[in-house]
Order: C-alpha cells, then sequence, then structure tokens
C-alpha cells in the first residue's frame, strides 16, 4: 500500500517543477506566472524501492480575495488531512514572506510530518540564506532545486524514512478488497449501504495499516470481502470540504488500497472529467474496475438502444482499455446490486487467472504466425515462445521474440486483445513485456 504526500506552499515556489521531478513526468504544467496551477496533479513515486504517491496541489494563498486562491486553500487544507507526509515549499530567493509565515502557522498545528523544503538553491552560495527558514519553526530547511535536481536525493531519503511501513497488514490473506468510488453525489454512500443493509450485524470494521483507513468486512449470501474505506463509510473531516478535491484524495486512498474498484457513474448526468479523473487513478494502480451506471431508475427511457448508446459513450472516453463489465442498476430500489457484488468477484478472480504455458503456446503461437510483427528498417521479427510471468499482481506475459526492441504498442495491444478474446480476463489490467530471445 502506497502511502500519500502532499506538496504545499504559496504560489510560484516550484511545486509543479518538483512533482514533474519526483514523479518523472511532465504531467504538472509549469509556468513563471503565480497561480498557474489550479487544480491537482497526482502520480507515483518510487524511491530506493519504497513506492508513494504524490499530490500537488495549487498555491496557498492565505487571506486573499481571489475565489481560485480561496478554493485552492481549501484543497491544501483537505490535502494535509488526507496526506500522510506534507512538503512544504519555500522560495530561498525571496526568503520568509507573510504568507509563508501563515501557511507555516497551520501546518504547525497538523500531527502529520512536515519536511521544510528551500526551492530554487541553484548554487552554493544560496545555501546560507537557509538559515532564514528557521523562523517559521518546522526544523530544518532541507535546500534543493527542484529545476535541476540539487539535493532532491537527500529530500526523498528523507521523506522515505520518515514514511510509515505498510507492509504488515492485518488483514487476511486471499480475500479481496472492493471499493466504491466515484465523483461527489454519484450514489457511493447508497449502495455501500445497500450492500451493507441497515443492521450491520454480520460486518466488522478492522483498522487498517495507514492513517484513519477502514476495511469492512462482508461476509453473507455466500460472498466474502473487505470493503475498502469510502466517503459512505469514513467519517467526514472537520475542513470545509471542496467536493471535487475530496473525492479524488478519498479516492486515491481507496484505490490503492482495493483490487477491484466499483467506478460509480450517475446515469442523470454521464460521464464527466472527474469520472475520467479517477478512472485514470485505477489505471495508473493497475486495479480492477467494473463500471456502474448507478440512478437508473431516474431514466425515463430504458431501452436497449438507451442502454447501448450510454455503454459505447463510456467504452470510447475510457479507450484503449474497454474490457470492463458495465451495469446498469439503482441503489435507491436496490435493482441489480446483487449482480454488482458477483460481477465483482468475477473480476477480481480473472485477475488471479493462471494460463499454462503449453495452452498459451498452442493458442498464440498460430496467430503470432498468420498476424507477425511488421518488419522494420527490413529485418523480420519472430516471436517464438510465450509464457504468463508467475506471482505478479495482475496477469503479465512475456513474450521472446529475436528483436524485441522493433516490437511496438499497436503490436503489443493486437497480442493483448488475442489473450483476453481466449481467456475471460474481463475487467483485469494485463502486462504485456517482449523480451530478448
Amino acid at each position: 500500500m502506497a502511502n500519500l504526500v502532499a506538496i504545499v506552499g504559496r504560489p510560484n515556489v516550484g511545486k509543479s517543477t518538483l512533482f514533474n521531478r519526483l514523479t518523472k513526468t511532465r504531467q504538472a504544467i509549469v509556468s513563471d506566472v503565480a497561480g498557474t496551477t489550479r487544480d491537482r496533479q497526482y502520480g507515483k513515486c518510487d524511491w530506493n524501492g519504497k513506492e508513494f504517491s504524490v499530490v500537488d496541489t495549487g498555491g496557498w494563498v492565505v487571506k486573499s480575495d481571489d475565489i481560485f486562491e480561496e478554493e485552492i486553500r481549501k484543497q491544501v487544507l483537505i490535502a494535509t488531512e488526507e496526506a500522510d507526509l506534507i512538503l512544504f515549499l519555500v522560495d530561498i530567493t525571496t526568503g520568509v514572506t507573510d504568507w509563508d509565515m501563515d501557511v507555516a502557522q497551520i501546518l504547525r498545528r497538523t500531527k502529520l510530518p512536515v519536511i521544510l523544503v528551500a526551492n530554487k538553491t541553484d548554487n552554493n552560495d544560496l545555501i546560507y540564506n537557509a538559515a532564514e527558514f528557521y523562523k517559521l519553526g518546522l526544523g530544518d530547511p532541507m535546500c534543493i532545486s527542484s529545476a535541476t535536481g540539487s539535493g532532491t536525493g537527500d529530500l526523498l531519503d528523507d521523506v522515505v524514512a520518515k514514511l510509515k511501513d505498510n507492509s504488515g497488514e492485518l488483514l487476511e490473506e486471499g480475500i479481496p478488497r472492493f471499493a466504491v468510488v466515484g465523483r461527489p453525489n454519484a450514489g457511493k454512500s447508497s449502495i455501500i449501504n445497500a450492500f451493507i443493509g441497515e443492521d450491520r450485524n454480520i460486518v466488522t470494521e478492522i483498522a487498517g495499516t495507514t492513517r484513519d483507513s477502514i476495511y469492512t468486512r462482508y461476509d453473507k449470501f455466500g460472498f466474502d470481502f473487505y470493503l475498502v474505506d469510502t466517503a459512505g463509510i469514513r467519517r467526514k473531516n472537520k475542513v470545509t470540504e471542496d467536493l471535487e478535491f475530496y473525492s479524488v484524495m478519498r479516492s486515491i486512498r481507496a484505490i490503492e488500497h482495493s483490487d477491484v474498484c466499483i467506478l460509480m457513474i450517475d446515469a442523470t448526468r454521464g460521464i464527466e472529467a472527474q469520472d475520467m479523473n479517477i478512472f485514470q487513478i485505477i489505471q495508473r494502480n493497475n486495479k480492477s474496475l467494473v463500471v456502474v451506471v448507478n440512478k437508473w431508475d431516474l431514466v425515463e427511457n430504458k431501452d436497449q438502444k438507451v442502454m447501448d448508446t450510454f455503454e459505447n459513450a463510456i467504452r470510447n472516453r475510457m479507450a484503449p482499455f474497454t474490457d470492463f463489465p458495465i451495469i446498469f442498476a439503482s441503489a435507491l430500489t436496490k435493482q441489480r446490486i446483487f449482480r454488482v457484488l458477483e460481477t465483482a468477484k468475477e473480476v477480481y478472480l480473472s485477475r488471479k487467472i493462471k494460463i499454462g504455458t503449453s495452452k498459451l503456446n498452442e493458442m498464440m503461437l498460430p496467430l503470432i504466425e498468420a498476424y507477425p510483427p511488421p518488419s522494420i528498417k527490413g529485418k523480420y521479427i519472430k516471436i517464438k515462445y510465450c509464457t504468463q510471468l508467475p506471482n505478479t499482481q495482475i496477469p503479465s506475459f512475456v513474450f521472446y521474440a529475436n528483436l524485441p526492441q522493433y516490437i511496438k504498442e499497436p503490436y503489443k495491444r493486437f497480442l493483448e486483445n488475442k489473450i483476453r478474446s481466449n481467456w475471460k480476463l474481463t475487467g483485469s489490467p494485463i502486462n504485456i513485456f517482449i523480451r530478448q530471445k
């Protein structure tokens, strides 16, 4: 289970640049204009074998009349409530500002570990300016340059040392974990109540290994699984909620701690950008997926044509990954609720499928021979052998070829689609690797 690290600070201190460096991406837009980052970015970082998630918040400006900055303040407050560790960025070239003092005052009240990071230390002479930041009362400032990467290795060592070890879980092995996620008002709480029932007499709550996480054990009607913490189960925070950001932060935790994600979509609104944000988090974490179109009882025309149109729209938005079940249900009337649980269980089992090497080669090699990889620069690529890798989180297959560097993504998708068409892997992501023969 990954920990969650939030990068906070006033505008234009280099939060997005640090985010891009830690996640080895260019997701966050970098600009000299203060307040460029209005939305949050989410990514993964791996350092010395320890993985954690990183959230880049908008610039934190206290006591501002700007309506966007008011929303950014809310987002950062939620981030400090939900994260496991805070990186508080300050600008060593400008020194301590009133904004920094206000932010530090709030961060001193949190019980979370906070690392004070003096950014833009592009040369050694600037290191002497870091002594000024002791007045913030947050310990030793760590000097880095997110633009050049100077000092970021030491920073990551400190981050990893302060994060909790989540390897020792208290949960029983072999029991699936289902997470109900989705945007606000999609019906998460309603469907959880429908799953559990009002009496809750056959469920037990088990404290998880991460801060405030709760697993609810569901063991009746032939099902046995953990329901991972969601907005419907966990206590509400005392902060004023920015519903969109709140749902994303909660979704990150729920998704990371689950095997199967039940993504709720509001039938009255269709699939929106917020649904896609959560879907992308599910994909990045290699979790299995079941899509539930909730509030189907509110749709007037429920014929098959409408269902097909709705289903096609969802699959087109989520392409190229389209092999997942879609269920039209109503948490209020409990329409197809039992089918949601049955499907989630089937998807979990497909995630654990093991295909024998002989059967895999018997099916795949004739297909590869009939539709070989396209030749590049006059060189013909031959795949002679394939096998499923053991002990992997999701089904992973390796194909041995004479020139693996010339096999591109479209052909990998072809191999994936052929595996899916011959074995039931609905809802589960697949890894395809090409190795030297």
